[in-house]
This record gives C-alpha cells, sequence and structure tokens, in this order.
C-alpha cells in the first residue's frame, strides 16, 4: 500500500495515510489515490466468539447507489403523504432542504444510477456488471469527462465497457435499443472513456454469441457445436477480421441449423442478432463459398423443398 511514491492526478508525494478508512489521500488536490475496506468485524476491545451477536451490522456498500447506500434519506414521497397533514408538511421541507444542500456530483449520481439500472434491467445484465458499470462512471465524472456528453450515453457506454471487461456479448445495437441513444454516439464515448481511463478490454468473439442466440431460436446443441466449427475454419480462413462479430456468429448458426434440418430463415436470425438481413446474407456467402460448404447447403435446402411439396 505504502509502494505508491506520487498522485497519478497531479504527481504531488504529499500523500496522507488514513488509517480509519484505509485511504491514501492526496494532500494538494484531494484524490483518494488508493482505498481499501477495512472492516475489523467488531468494536476495539472485544474479544472473539461465535456465540455473540456481532457490534455492526447492515447491507454492504453498493456502487450502484449515488451514496454507496449510507445515506440516510428522509423518505419517499408516498410514504411521507401517508403522514398526518402537519407532519407531511415538516417532512416535505426537509427532504427539500435534503436536496438542496446536496452536491452537484451527487444530484448526478443519483440520475445516473437510476438510468443505469434501467438500461441494465432491459438488458437482463447481472449484477457484477452494474456494479462495474457503476464504478466506471464514478471514475468519469470525478474526472470532468460526463461535460459535453448526455449522461445517457455515457452510461450506455460505461455499461459497455463493462460488458466487454467481463466477456458478456452485448452489441451497440443492444445498448441503443436499451438507451434510446444512437448506435454512434455510444461507440464514441466508450471509445473515449477507455482512452481516457486506459481500461483494458478483450476484442470481442463471435463465439461468444452463439450460446445467447441459439438460445433465443431454440436450436440444438448440435446445430451450436456445429455453428462453432463453422467459426473456427472461419478464423483460420481470416473471414472473421474486420467484420462484426454477432455478424459472423449469426450467419454461422444460421448455415449450421440449416445443416442439421432447423431451418431458420434470415428475418428470424437477423431480428435475433440485431442485424439486417443484407448482412445475414453477405457474411453466409462467403462462409460457405470460402469454406467450401455449398454442396452440404444446397443439398440441404434441395431436401426441404421436396419436404414442403410433399407436405403440401
Amino acid at each position: 500500500m505504502h509502494a505508491i511514491k506520487k498522485c497519478p492526478e497531479c504527481g504531488s508525494v504529499n500523500l496522507t495515510y488514513d488509517p480509519q478508512k484505509g485511504e491514501i489521500i492526496c494532500n494538494d488536490c484531494g484524490l483518494v489515490v488508493e482505498e481499501s475496506m477495512v472492516d475489523e468485524g467488531r468494536d476495539a476491545g472485544g474479544k472473539f466468539d461465535k456465540t455473540e451477536k456481532t457490534s455492526r451490522g447492515g447491507a454492504p456498500i453498493s456502487m450502484q447507489k449515488f451514496d454507496g447506500g449510507l445515506t440516510t434519506n428522509v423518505g419517499e414521497i408516498s410514504d411521507i403523504y401517508k403522514l398526518d397533514p402537519s407532519q407531511t408538511r415538516k417532512f416535505l421541507r426537509l427532504k427539500k432542504w435534503q436536496e438542496r444542500v446536496s452536491t452537484s456530483i451527487e444530484r448526478n449520481l443519483r440520475l445516473a444510477m437510476a438510468e443505469l439500472r434501467v438500461i441494465a434491467s432491459y438488458l437482463h445484465l447481472p449484477n457484477v456488471i452494474r456494479d462495474e458499470a457503476a464504478r466506471i462512471y464514478n471514475y468519469v465524472l470525478q474526472r470532468g469527462l460526463v461535460r459535453g456528453r448526455s449522461m445517457e450515453s455515457v452510461i450506455a457506454a460505461c455499461l459497455y465497457a463493462a460488458c466487454r471487461s467481463y466477456n458478456i456479448p452485448r452489441t451497440l445495437d443492444e445498448m441503443a435499443t436499451a438507451s434510446n441513444v444512437e448506435r454512434k454516439e455510444i461507440g464514441r464515448t466508450y471509445r473515449f472513456i477507455v482512452r481516457k481511463l486506459g481500461i483494458k478490454v478483450k476484442q470481442s468473439s463471435p463465439k461468444d454469441y452463439i450460446l445467447r442466440f441459439s438460445s433465443v431460436l431454440n436450436l440444438s446443441p448440435k446445430t451450436q457445436n456445429e455453428a462453432i466449427k463453422i467459426l473456427d475454419e472461419a478464423v483460420g480462413s481470416e473471414l472473421t477480421s474486420g467484420r462484426g462479430p454477432a455478424g459472423i456468429a449469426a450467419a454461422a448458426l444460421y448455415v449450421a441449423a440449416l445443416m442439421n434440418d432447423e431451418k431458420k430463415t434470415q428475418r428470424e436470425v437477423a431480428d435475433v442478432a440485431g442485424i439486417t438481413e443484407v448482412t445475414i446474407r453477405n457474411r453466409y456467402k462467403e462462409l460457405i463459398e470460402k469454406l467450401k460448404l455449398e454442396e452440404k447447403v444446397h443439398e440441404k435446402e434441395s431436401e426441404l423443398k421436396k419436404k414442403k411439396k410433399s407436405n403440401s
């Protein structure tokens, strides 16, 4: 902990260690250079005994709450109006003053964390992604990188960066749909945040999308494995470079489903992947031509046509 020599923000070496909070603070600019969780579990002087009750309790600190979940709020409006009229006026005044004395950063975080929860809930993102996105947004806000950008685009970009960090496949189109922000704006903000904060993200792989797309399309494990084999061959033939991973994954699933008699329309696959039918067609043609799958695919297509004619 004491190996840090200077502040990364202003370059000062005038640092102070706070043993109570477990933080190293820069005395010149006030930046918390390093922090660690300090939890002794019991008050000083107590003896360790499993039968004793803990001296402190409560919910854990959450990055998804603007105050870490530690601030005591006056109450919700719906609860305040349940009180007597005299008490209602009193608590409404207290709530108003509580909002007035809060800082601009606290007000920004309150709105931003609410927006983050809405977008994450729409995309069914796990709690670890929400915490990581909240942590990234806090860094962005503290460094003044939010100026000139809409809060919604920054939140969407932070969620996208968190997804990329944890290899959870989500496309920019999905982020744009969930946040009502243009795809290009989210992409620009994402690249800006990654560059400024030095976040290391792995290149998205088409294989990451196979499981999710096939689950929505109700495809068999055999088709999934076939799609992964097609993607492995596509990587060896350098068909994936310079192309969107979602489009390649969707085309591989389309080919694999066709070869395993689980025919899905290009429209169905395109809707699940969040891409256009033109993209599916282009990637599909590239795969069957370069990987020499034309004969197999055409045989399956002819068999399906014969089955339709016989059934009709």
